[in-house]
């Protein structure tokens, strides 16, 4: 996991303040003392085989690589147990050499109702912010982005990303083991940035709101994915305890009640562009992610509701522009 040319790349510019606090994010980040995994995680990484790549695809639902020589049933078999060991996979799906990494989530759908909706990517450098693995840091740089930098604290997700990247073999694609938090204050430097599934995580979404507001460049675009209720402007649900079994849910807005937060905030311009309920076939256990999934969050006898009895996961995107542009 080699950083240093996306460090020299950065030492002079907008993000030369990112750059100088980096090394000592990444060693925290990285940090096999505070990860006890990470050492298994690595050997993993480096028991991959090297492969001669033919063609590399960032722009189809699968995101993956051919090989120039087709892999025989047993080699195939190998990588697919050597990637396993990368388990749990919770975004994709990707293919690399006939292998499919079945992932738990289809994010290609997610991004598919996003994609026509926002300013084109074409020549933009863009923050993803809980970015997981990184597909839609591939999918992004597939629609023409000039630098893609995802950001995501978790450090099997940087694991995966590099095990990825080891085939996919993109310099102008980076994933960074740091929160929007360790982003250096009012950096404005980058012309979108995405935050999918991470505001009903924070504690307080308003500054979640401003600290992406703060990455980007005066005018630029946010593209803000998350769980939303049915209702009017200021509906909120504060659940009580969990919500589908997940214990770290703070504040669940209608879509109304999210347009009001961009907008006290200076955000102009945004806009609804996809709602919909969460389905099984789109968040599901798979081989590749074999943990308990949306199913087991669902109420048995009523699917339109959690466990505890809240309405069940609906998302929405909604994308706005920084003010001052």
């Amino acid at each position: 996991m080699d950083y240093q040319p996306l460090l020299e790349r950065w030492r002079e510019g907008d993000l030369a303040r990112w750059a100088e606090v980096l090394p000592a994010q990444l060693e925290a980040g990285l940090s096999a003392a505070r990860h006890g995994d990470l050492p298994r995680w690595l050997t993993v990484l480096d028991a991959l085989p090297d492969i001669e790549v033919s063609t590399i695809h960032l722009d189809r639902a699968r995101v993956g690589a051919d090989a120039a020589h087709p892999l025989d049933t047993a080699a195939q078999d190998a990588l697919r147990s050597t990637l396993m060991g990368l388990h749990p996979w919770r975004k994709g799906p990707f293919e690399l050499f006939g292998v499919h990494i079945d992932t738990e989530w289809r994010s290609d759908w997610k991004w598919d109702r996003l994609a026509a909706d926002i300013a084109p990517l074409a020549g933009r450098r863009v923050l993803d912010v809980g970015c997981g693995n990184g597909y839609h840091c591939w999918r992004m740089r597939g629609a023409g982005a000039a630098e893609v930098i995802g950001i995501d604290p978790t450090p099997l997700f940087a694991v995966q990303f590099w095990a990825l990247q080891k085939y996919l073999q993109q310099p102008q694609v980076w994933l960074l083991p740091v929160g929007v938090e360790q982003v250096p204050e009012k950096l404005q430097a980058f012309d979108t940035v995405f935050s999918m599934g991470v505001l009903y995580h924070r504690r307080s979404p308003l500054d979640h709101l401003l600290a992406l507001r703060d990455c980007l460049r005066p005018g630029g675009e946010l593209v803000l994915e998350t769980l939303v209720i049915e209702g009017g402007p200021g509906a909120t649900l504060v659940p009580e305890g969990r919500y589908a079994r997940m214990g770290n849910v703070w504040f669940l807005p209608s879509c109304p009640t999210l347009l009001g937060w961009l907008a006290k905030l200076g955000f102009t311009d945004a806009k609804v562009v996809a709602e919909a309920a969460t389905t099984t076939d789109e968040q599901r256990a798979t081989p590749w992610m074999t943990f308990h999934s949306l199913a087991n969050f669902l109420h048995p006898d009523d699917p339109r509701l959690t466990v505890e009895g809240y309405p069940a996961p609906r998302r929405a995107v909604i994308v706005a522009n920084a003010p001052g542009g």
